[in-house]
């Protein structure tokens, strides 16, 4: 097992600042671990960073997996966390857990999934099974159709409701921490004091409990 955890994950709020990475290969991961990143994130990013796509939407499986097994060779110490891809948990419960399996059996210590209130039932399901499990609301760029683009989100009561509500649902299901994208710092800050555990921002102000950048 490696040295960062879920759990050490989680005992991080509140005393220490929670550095997060992404990496595609083996040789980016070694040096992420070696520079002491606690979380190095095989991200769907890949499909416009790595691949040149134009969003993330065609990111599949195959690739995560392939992604995923490179990385986690090079880790040592960091957690590997791992994207679920556009299409591989929406149709239905079961798919997801299957896909979640995938990532896990290639190295993976935990998966990422967009959204919150909705896959609730998804994130109960993998961390019974022992799979942990981080959220991500805010931006959520699987959903850029719907939202019409890449934007600031929170602008409005009703998108703090709503990011609210997915914080607390994912907290309740059983994550260990959810990422904050591109939400105004003051919702981002009202977020990481409404909920138990750790906040990760990536555009999303000061106030949060970690950081996460795209290494590209």
């Amino acid at each position: 097992m490696r040295e960062i955890t879920p759990r050490k994950i989680i005992e991080m709020k509140g005393k220490e600042r929670i550095a997060m990475i992404t990496a595609y290969d083996y040789p980016s991961a070694l040096i992420a671990d070696r520079a002491g990143m606690d979380i190095i994130f095989i991200g769907d990013s890949l499909g416009m960073v790595v691949y040149g796509e134009e969003n993330t939407l065609n990111v599949t499986m195959d690739q995560m997996v392939f992604h995923t097994r490179a990385v986690s060779k090079a880790v040592r110490r960091a957690l590997v966390l791992a994207d679920m891809p556009f299409g591989s948990y929406e149709v239905d419960t079961d798919e997801g857990v299957k896909n979640a399996i995938k990532l896990v059996q290639a190295g993976a210590d935990a998966v990422k999934i967009e959204g919150g209130y909705d896959h609730r039932k998804l994130v109960r399901k993998l961390v019974r099974m022992g799979i942990p499990v981080m959220g991500h609301t805010g931006l959520t760029p699987q959903r850029y159709l719907r939202l019409g683009g890449y934007r600031l989100m929170g602008e409005t009561e009703e998108e703090i409701e709503e990011i609210l509500r997915d914080a607390k649902a994912l907290e309740k299901a059983g994550a260990f921490a959810v990422v904050l994208e591109f939400t105004l710092a003051d919702v981002a800050k009202l977020v990481t004091e409404e909920v138990s555990i750790p906040t990760i921002g990536i555009g999303a102000g000061p106030y949060v409990d970690g950081q996460v950048l795209v290494w590209h």
